[in-house]
């Protein structure tokens, strides 16, 4: 199968950890990877960022990296990128000539978007000629006929503008037009996979017909991540451990409010080591979320507990894992996260909010423990019963071992999102009239 994955800003090259750079990028390239193991030929389009990047990039076998000219060659917020996607959906439709795909696989609502443009365009009439459906900052169509299907379209959101909106309400910087444009995308989409089950209930509200949903989680590299090797030292009798981007919603000073009253109970002698945010020291400490961070941590009395380690090179993160006593993944809401399966993979139990994915990855009282979304005194609660059970931190760590060897192997994934693929080309019209279209 000719697969063209589309993930306007989040590169499987990128460098992780930065303002846009996370968990799609992961998503993106471990699925692309897996697809290209089971013989699939994988191409992804991506908009270039830096003025130095070549055009292809030969990431492995049957994997190739794209760069599309898509606005200024530079970093944009992701937010600030919907004027340039029909300049994506040109370069795509232009590298696929006359030999298109089998089918095309967004990341993201804007790439959903660009896909759905490219594949409108290959199809031989440009989608500004039509006139029903809602359209984006060019004045091009979100949406093709079904007359029109030639390459079908699948789409995973990996977050939706509605949760979003609904947890950071003016603080949310998505662009205006993603109110309409999102769900265009969703009822346009051949298929959509979903990562969690709380997903579709969001996509169903959103008044997407949940029958052509697939499910389809995020998976982890269990090739890096294992219990298997030395943990890495710490300083204190005790290691919590947070995992990810340093801005509000992950829900990191929820960590450091729950501190003191750890110690209350006896757990003093604590650490909490933070990794995420920028790479450089004199970066990290600039950033305005860390401040906040050890301005509370001070506050509060524990900024001797608080250790900010900002970017770590992906190698050393199972030895971080490891030394953990428990991982806290707390964020206001999460469509999936990556972070609890790598933790889970190095048996190491979860602290998790029960919000979005993690209600499906972490098993409550089985690989971890769920605590009420913004709330430190159960987070408090819930660390310190792992603090004073070893036996039960080991025997949940077994337990994350074998769930994510089991559940969330990529290879697994990827059976499973071929699946998605193969659902989506069987619903297409029996007469492509296309050359290089049929299968």
């Amino acid at each position: 199968m000719k697969i063209s994955m589309v993930s306007e800003h989040a590169s499987p090259l990128a460098a992780l950890g930065g303002v846009d750079a996370g968990g799609q990028n992961v998503h993106v390239a471990a699925l692309s990877e897996a697809l290209a193991r089971r013989g699939h030929s994988v191409t992804v389009y991506t908009r270039r960022d830096a003025e130095d990047l070549p055009a292809r990039v030969q990431a492995g076998p049957r994997l190739e990296v794209v760069h599309v000219d898509a606005g200024p060659p530079c970093h944009v917020p992701k937010d600030e990128l919907l004027p340039f996607m029909d300049d994506l959906a040109a370069g795509m439709a232009k590298d696929w000539g006359r030999l298109p795909p089998d089918v095309v696989h967004g990341h993201f609502w804007m790439s959903g978007l660009a896909a759905l443009e490219a594949v409108g365009r290959i199809g031989g009439q440009d989608s500004a000629e039509r006139d029903t459906s809602p359209r984006d900052t060019s004045g091009r169509a979100a949406r093709r006929d079904d007359a029109e299907y030639r390459i079908p379209v699948v789409q995973t959101f990996h977050a939706l503008g509605t949760v979003k909106r609904r947890h950071q309400g003016s603080e949310d910087t998505s662009p205006p037009q993603r109110r309409w444009l999102e769900p265009s995308v969703g009822r346009s989409a051949d298929r959509i996979i979903a990562t969690c089950s709380d997903e579709v209930f969001e996509l169903k509200a959103m008044g997407i017909d949940t029958g052509k949903v697939s499910i389809a989680p995020c998976g982890v590299d269990l090739g890096l991540f294992s219990a298997d090797g030395p943990p890495a030292p710490r300083p204190r009798t005790h290691r919590i451990l947070s995992v990810g981007r340093l801005v509000p919603r992950k829900g990191v000073d929820l960590v450091i409010r729950a501190l003191p009253q750890l110690a209350e109970a006896g757990f003093d002698d604590v650490e909490l080591l933070i990794v995420g945010g920028g790479a450089e020291p004199g970066v990290l400490h600039a950033d305005p979320e860390v401040r906040r961070l050890l301005d509370l941590a001070e506050g509060l009395g524990v900024a001797h507990q608080v250790t900010l380690r900002g970017q770590v090179p992906r190698g050393d993160m199972p030895g971080i894992f490891r030394s953990a006593d428990a991982v806290v993944c707390t964020p206001w809401y999460e469509p999936f996260g990556i972070v609890p399966l790598e933790a889970m993979a190095c048996g190491v139990p979860v602290v998790a909010a029960a919000v979005g994915g993690l209600q499906d990855t972490v098993l409550d009282h089985g690989t971890g423990l769920h605590v009420p979304p913004r709330d430190p005194e159960a987070i408090a609660a819930a660390v310190a019963i792992l603090l004073a059970n070893p036996g039960l931190r080991a025997e949940m760590g077994a337990a994350g071992q074998v769930r994510a060897r089991t559940r969330y192997s990529w290879d697994r994934v990827a059976a499973e999102t071929e699946k998605a693929y193969q659902l989506a080309m069987a619903e297409l019209p029996a007469t492509l009239g296309m050359e290089g279209a049929a299968l």
